[in-house]
């Protein structure tokens, strides 16, 4: 009889113990599936959290004055639009993406203090940092209001408004922020160096600190080191307050996956192991007999092993069917996963079909070791 003939009867036999082995295996397959599409979906959100949150960099130049730029929120030195352009011909990595040049300044809205907010329809990317955009792109001749701004003057969508002297639609009204945003008129950049008569003139470059992977690094004193060779008539200033927010969400997200997905195939694999062992305890007899036969310890060690892999391979399908399933059903209203990232997705499969037979051989290795190295007159004679 060959070894895949007796694996299936020995199976067949003991009903239990299989089928145990088996949900154990498609239950971390099916767990590592949820966590990888609920990680992924994790990330998605922060990532649209953090665009919502703006650039947590703000670039000006060294002759702003600074108690008028932390009280007004913006600075009255302008300087050439093209000073962002500097950041496209480094060399080394740097800190910086996501760079957009701004023009901003505070007037009299409707009798109201408002900020006309002038953004530039690109980022710009420094080599290697290219990446999809943060702002929201405002198209010429439109503006988007803030919502105190819009409620105080009772301006809806698709009205035309005027602002110092030049006409616009509203394309939006933006939702309730809570923040200085309430009190913005977003146009581009183009329109608002127009309506300022500031032609070329930007008056600062937001941007994104990017992650620095030496935690005892003082990442502003760095950014400050990276700016000067760069823009020497500039000065950099970093919301604290925003960086830490970023980065507390992105350690906090790899904390929790990071260890729920190990714990979770760690305790299936002892499980699988725990079986297999009881498994082995079971088979004593058959074990004495089949060595009393003949068999040599590969043989002996081939079906315990053969077993392994064949769940594995069975239990890789069904915990793709499970966690794939669950995410189609829960995904969305429990996890809050974007339906866009759930799906048949087969790579998942693949690797489950790589990696799952591997687990459960490995978690049947001692067991199966144990078995190999029974005496079949000891086994014999004890049953006996």
């Amino acid at each position: 009889m060959n070894p895949l003939t007796l694996i299936l009867k020995e199976m067949g036999h003991r009903k239990v113990n299989a089928v145990f082995s088996l949900l154990a295996v498609a239950i971390a397959v099916g767990g590592s599936i949820i966590f990888h599409t609920a990680f992924a979906g994790s990330l998605q959100r922060t990532k649209r959290i953090q665009r919502d949150m703006g650039q947590n960099l703000r670039i000006v130049s060294k002759d702003t004055d600074l108690a008028h730029f932390w009280d007004e929120g913006f600075s009255k030195t302008t300087f050439p639009e093209n000073w962002v352009q500097s950041f496209t011909n480094i060399n080394d990595t740097i800190n910086y993406s996501h760079l957009s040049a701004v023009l901003k300044w505070k007037v009299q809205w409707r009798r109201s203090p408002a900020m006309i907010y002038g953004l530039a329809p690109r980022e710009v990317a420094p080599p290697g940092r290219k990446k999809p955009i943060m702002i929201t792109p405002v198209k010429k001749g439109t503006v988007l209001l803030g919502n105190a701004l819009a409620e105080i003057h009772n301006v809806k969508r698709d009205e035309t408004v005027t602002v110092e002297g030049d006409k616009f639609s509203v394309a939006r009204v933006l939702s309730e922020k809570g923040s200085g945003a309430e009190i913005r008129i977003y146009m581009h950049l183009a329109d608002a160096q127009s309506v300022l008569k500031r032609e070329g003139l930007i008056n600062e470059i937001q941007a994104l600190d990017c992650y620095c992977a030496d935690e005892t690094q003082d990442t502003l004193v760095l950014l400050r080191e990276q700016l000067a060779p760069i823009l020497p008539q500039a000065q950099v200033f970093r919301m604290q307050d925003m960086a830490e927010a970023r980065e507390k969400q992105r350690r906090d997200i790899e904390q929790t996956f990071s260890t729920l997905m190990p714990a979770v195939i760690i305790l299936c694999g002892v499980i699988v192991g725990v079986l297999a062992f009881v498994n082995t305890r079971a088979r004593r007899q058959e074990i004495g007999t089949l060595r009393a036969l003949g068999k040599g310890s590969g043989e002996i060690a081939a079906l315990f092993l053969g077993k392994a892999l064949l769940l594995g391979v069975v239990g890789a399908v069904g915990g793709f069917a499970l966690g794939t399933g669950l995410l189609f059903g829960w995904g969305n209203e429990v996890l809050q996963i974007s339906p866009k990232l759930i799906a048949w997705d087969f790579e998942n499969l693949k690797w489950a079909l790589l990696l799952a037979p591997v687990f459960a051989a490995l978690a049947s290795f001692i067991p199966a070791m144990l078995a190999v190295t029974q005496d079949p007159a000891d086994t014999l004679r004890h049953d006996g």
